[in-house]
């Protein structure tokens, strides 16, 4: 391992292979749906440009892709403790105080998390067994880009039981 990944890995704080795993899987799929996103605008772009014509399903396509990156990316956010943070006022409360909060937001977030994962799954079953379709020129079946809701926050959720895990290790504090 190099340096540079060994000081990476203590700042997020990696509570085991799994979870450094899982999250390299994430960033390699958010870069290549941020590749394929920008693929996809410029060949509308240079169709619309100088073919005068235009692709009809890139803003479909792009709008999945968005949300997607959006998900995976929030997870990533979440592991690197970058998102979901109220820091200046979390860090002039107490230790004990601290603690308990960091507590009560892990569970509440699980919570949220759960809750999602359960409608969204939901959700794409209703649309699998539905048979229903997009109302656009490509007709994609609704529930493959409603795929990308259940496992963006299942992603979500593993991060945070990976935080709950450090938490737990260092009595609190994350």
């Amino acid at each position: 391992m190099s340096q540079t990944n060994s000081k990476k890995a203590s700042q997020t704080g990696s509570s085991g292979s799994i979870f450094d795993t899982i999250a390299l899987c994430v960033r390699f799929l958010s870069g290549l749906i941020l590749v394929l996103l920008v693929a996809l605008i410029s060949a509308e772009i240079i169709s619309r440009f100088f073919f005068n014509y235009s692709l009809k399903v890139v803003d479909e396509i792009a709008g999945y892709l968005v949300v997607a990156l959006t998900l995976f990316g929030a997870s990533l956010a979440l592991r690197d403790k970058r998102l979901f943070q109220v820091s200046f006022l979390l860090n002039k409360l107490p230790s004990a105080a601290q603690k308990y909060l960091n507590y009560v937001y892990l569970i509440i977030s699980l919570g949220v998390c759960s809750i999602l994962i359960w409608n969204t799954l939901q959700l794409v079953l209703s649309s699998f067994n539905w048979g229903n379709f997009a109302p656009t020129n490509l007709m994609t079946p609704l529930w493959i880009p409603q795929l990308v809701l259940p496992i963006g926050s299942c992603f979500i959720a593993i991060f945070l039981i990976e935080r709950a895990i450090l938490s737990l290790r260092t009595g609190g504090h994350d």
